[in-house]
């Protein structure tokens, strides 16, 4: 009998690896210089702020142009024209809209992504870094899990994501201003993925933060966290105010009364409104199925007050001082609350401090 020999196995064809988040992230900085190119200083002073009178040290610098959002995203109807026309309707009737099992489904994926979205921008927020290229990096990740970033043009904000630096209550406009050793640098992430919007912010500490500076980071995440713990079936909207304010007060720090948190879902901004200060007036009771976020803006020192850049979006302390924001999007559920945003391996009903999570070096 004559032996005869196989061929040769198949090599097995080596699978490509999959870019790190590194190396996504030097290409993602590469396509940013390439947007700058051309522009003499980046750092000058934008033409409409000239001869305005600031209120702390921060500057405003050149902002590049907008991104064009890719043809297999989902978009809101406010994508081209800039108006949410859905949103504008349905704040009208003031009613608070009970999800249901389906809808809930979609908000919690959409509320994953939104979280995956903000670690991986918190995880390259550092000296050096500016605004410019943590959007990109927003752009690219929501991208890349077939989400459109909420901020695009909503009400005509030009980027994908706030960075709020130093006195910046919220709004930034991302820019080419490099972060520094010191800043208190908040992102508010919002993606919209099949339909619906999922809302979260956190503010980090770069590098040597001073002691004020960390004590109000801890005010603002301690102002939530209390929040997290009165949501449920039963509790008063307008009752969520007076805690947060007494734990702003308790740290030498206040409460900006212009922006409060808000109903969320398949609009971006909708009933309830949920204000963080003390004897407001708010509507509603909390019921299951109701999905909101709570995100108080805290600021050092006794002035709640804040002004508007010339920009008409960035919203700043009225005397220069720092401010500090966390943010959840929650739902109401039979016996309590979950945590939407939460961060991933975390309880879903409740909030701890986590200071490495906020400490960026």
């Amino acid at each position: 009998m004559v032996e005869v020999q196989s061929a040769d196995p198949v090599k097995k064809r080596k699978k490509k690896k999959k870019p790190s988040l590194t190396q996504k992230f030097q290409r993602w900085l590469e396509e940013t210089a390439s947007q700058v190119e051309g522009v003499e200083n980046p750092l000058l002073l934008p033409r409409e702020f000239v001869g305005y009178s600031f209120q702390g040290d921060l500057r405003p610098a050149f902002v590049t142009p907008q991104m064009k959002v890719e043809p297999s995203i989902r978009v809101p109807d406010y994508h081209e024209t800039g108006i949410p026309t859905s949103e504008m309707a349905a704040r009208a009737q003031e009613t608070i809209h009970i999800h249901t099992d389906e809808e809930i489904e979609k908000m919690r994926v959409a509320c994953r992504l939104g979280r995956e979205v903000i670690d991986i921008a918190g995880k390259f927020l550092k000296v050096g870094v500016t605004g410019d290229e943590i959007d990109r990096v927003v752009y690219k990740a929501s991208m890349e899990r077939g989400c459109y970033p909420s901020p695009l043009n909503y009400r005509n904000f030009p980027k994908s994501v706030c960075v709020s630096v130093n006195e910046v209550i919220c709004h930034g406009i991302p820019d080419c201003r490099p972060i520094q050793d010191g800043d208190v640098v908040n992102l508010d992430v919002t993606v919209y993925k099949d339909g619906f919007h999922g809302d979260l912010n956190e503010t980090f500490l770069v590098g040597n933060c001073d002691e004020d500076s960390v004590r109000l980071v801890k005010t603002a995440y301690e102002c939530l966290q209390k929040s997290c713990d009165m949501i449920g079936p039963g509790c008063l909207y307008r009752d969520l105010g007076a805690s947060i304010s007494k734990i702003a007060a308790q740290n030498d720090c206040t409460v900006v009364k212009t922006y409060c948190g808000h109903g969320i879902g398949e609009l971006f901004h909708t009933s309830p409104n949920v204000p963080h200060y003390a004897k407001n007036k708010a509507k509603g009771i909390m019921r299951p199925g109701h999905i909101f976020t709570v995100e108080p803006m805290i600021n050092l020192g006794s002035n709640w007050k804040d002004d508007l850049w010339p920009d008409n979006w960035t919203a700043v302390t009225h005397d220069g001082k720092r401010s500090a924001q966390f943010e959840h999007t929650f739902l109401v559920t039979e016996d309590g609350v979950e945590i939407l945003t939460a961060r991933k391996g975390t309880n879903a009903s409740s909030m701890s401090w986590d200071a490495a999570a906020v400490t960026r070096n």
